[in-house]
């Protein structure tokens, strides 16, 4: 469960203390990616503290849901339409979930079987 919340943390850190700016065209893709990102990194702690964490299917998850995400917001703009809501309404959702039963597990003590 450590090594999700080091490497989140190490990245934040990184993207503080890096001079890059992403232009405002590119901004709704970051987001975007960025919240795909946080619901694999909640659902990756979710998971080990599940004891069912699965390198595998976190990693293909992380990319995949970024993937995924920027053709959705893509395509939108290319048909003038907002369609990147989709994926910050699906990763939003998921993402409050997995806080929420992460804030379970460690508030009630003990593991869930």
């Amino acid at each position: 469960m450590i090594i999700p919340i080091i490497g989140l943390l190490l990245g934040i850190l990184i993207g503080l203390l890096s001079p890059v700016t992403i232009p405002v065209q590119y901004s709704t893709y970051m987001s975007v990616a960025i919240l795909a990102a946080l619901d694999s990194v909640f659902g990756g702690i979710r998971s080990s503290m599940e004891k069912i964490f699965n390198i595998q299917i976190f990693i293909s998850g992380f990319f995949g849901n970024a993937i995924l995400a920027a053709i959705l917001t893509y395509i939108g703009d290319q048909l003038g339409v907002p369609m990147y809501y989709a994926a910050i309404f699906a990763f939003g959702v998921r993402l409050f979930q997995n806080f929420a039963i992460i804030r379970r597990y460690i508030f009630s003590g003990h593991k869930k079987n």
